[in-house]
């Protein structure tokens, strides 16, 4: 048992950082809200522009056009199967 309790420490002290680390101050969970609304506004703008009968091609530009600098990757943080 006295072997394992420094790997239990270790492991608690991990976890324990990742909890706090996870955590975001108001301002930075209001700016987390205000980019996913962002995300959601440009993905509803895509799919009307499909819906419109505009090519694929011409609606992932649009997009990728409203999602600059808000998301991660071309999709604007999402991607799904075709």
């Amino acid at each position: 048992m006295s072997k394992m309790l420094p790997a239990l420490a270790a492991l608690a002290l991990a976890a324990t950082f990742s909890v706090a680390h996870a955590q975001h101050s108001d301002k930075e969970t209001k700016e987390d809200v205000q980019r996913h609304r962002a995300m959601a506004a440009a993905h509803e703008a895509a799919a009307r522009c499909l819906e419109s009968g505009k090519k694929e091609d011409v609606c992932m530009k649009e997009l990728q056009a409203s999602c600059k600098g808000l998301a991660v990757g071309k999709y604007c943080g999402m991607k799904h199967a075709h």
